[in-house]
């Protein structure tokens, strides 16, 4: 009986980490570029009440007996499904549209990434005049498919000011502005887009940005390796959370529960103890 207290207690526990992951799901409900995580359980040691063995009569019984010491969290893994695409009124908004991550460099010069697009033109220098450089909302400068912050000068070949609102984006990430006649013109720049073999292994900092690991694998850069589907940028739009909010509902209900469960499992356990120490009474 004392093992099912225990038993029980590591369920609660189990079940009290699967409700903080919900609770955390629901409250990322409208966060841009959030995915989903889901906690995996895995069952504890067993323990081995009877091996193989014959009986009285020398039958053999070739199944033994095994009794299960609880269970416990594995992982809490990120699903990286597509979130919808929300419309945005700032031009300097843009979501992805396959597997792909922008490249943002933290204050550290470690290279992060996200799938939050919610970025911004701030004032810069190049070459000692005056520039804008793409950055997150943060003030981390966005990278370029070079691995390059992405600044551009603010006047034109003609002596004009450009202005940031006028800056359009490709499908493919490619940066163009108009000339002083209104046609568009490439700049050569490119906004990084990179993809891993496995993005449920990368480390999940907040603010929506994941940073590399073994089980994550290298980033690969869209634009340089071989193979890979290209992802298409779209400008004007951000990726909303692909959190389900009556998945996560139906979630919570069977947590709960669950949790009841093991409680009950608990009060039946005492009450059974409780009966074996008052049997000489």
């Amino acid at each position: 009986m004392v093992r099912s207290l225990w038993s029980a207690a590591t369920g609660m526990h189990a079940q009290q980490t699967n409700l903080d992951t919900i609770a955390n799901n629901l409250a990322n409900v409208n966060t841009t570029g959030y995915k989903t995580d889901v906690v995996e359980f895995k069952s504890l040691l067993y323990q081995n009440l009877q091996t193989k063995t014959t009986t009285a009569n020398g039958e053999h019984k070739p199944i033994g007996s095994q009794v299960g010491l609880g269970v416990r969290q594995a992982a809490i893994t990120s699903i990286f499904r597509q979130g919808s695409l929300l419309e945005s009124s700032s031009s300097s908004s843009f979501a992805i549209e396959g597997s792909g991550f922008f490249q943002i460099q933290a204050a550290n010069g470690e290279k992060m990434y996200t799938r939050n697009g919610n970025f911004n033109w701030a004032m810069d220098k190049l070459n000692g005049k005056n520039a804008i450089t793409l950055t997150d909302s943060d003030g981390r400068p966005v990278l370029s498919s070079n691995g390059q912050k992405i600044t551009l000068p603010t006047t034109r070949a003609n002596g004009s000011e450009l202005a940031a609102s006028e800056i359009q984006i490709t499908s493919d990430g490619e940066i163009t502005y108009p000339d002083a006649l209104g046609n568009m013109q490439k700049l050569g720049v490119t906004i990084g887009v990179f993809q891993f073999q496995n993005p449920a292994g990368l480390y999940n900092h907040s603010n929506s940005l994941y940073s590399v690991t073994d089980a994550s694998g290298p980033a690969m850069n869209e634009a340089t390796t071989r193979g890979l589907q290209r992802s298409r940028v779209v400008q004007g739009y951000l990726e909303g959370s692909n959190v389900q909010v009556a998945d996560e509902m139906v979630n919570m209900i069977v947590a709960q529960r669950a949790y009841e469960m093991n409680s009950k499992v608990i009060q039946t356990s005492d009450s059974m103890m409780d009966t074996a120490n008052n049997l000489r009474r």
